[in-house]
């Protein structure tokens, strides 16, 4: 099967997507943890930030990355007519 110059900009807008979402996923998750000693200092809501993001803020970040793949990946389906039929 050749895939068109249509397959290959959609192919490519997702790939760009996930790759940003995955960078901002690695930052929440590792670079954090990695620099927990020298962020000790900044407080959120009067807990150290490694703290908080440890106990909520990356959850609230992942949940973010999710709605906003969700909601980006049904306007591109849109924009390139292969989204899913509605009954």
């Amino acid at each position: 099967m050749q895939l068109t110059e249509k397959h290959r900009a959609y192919w490519r807008k997702n790939l760009n997507l996930t790759v940003v979402l995955i960078a901002i996923w690695f930052v929440a998750t590792f670079v954090i943890s990695f620099f927990a000693r020298e962020l000790q200092s900044v407080n959120i809501l009067g807990w150290p930030f490694p703290f908080y993001m440890a106990a909520q803020g990356s959850l609230v970040i992942y949940l973010v990355i999710i709605w906003y793949y969700a909601r980006k990946m049904k306007a591109l389906d849109e924009e390139f007519g292969v989204a899913e039929q509605e009954e």
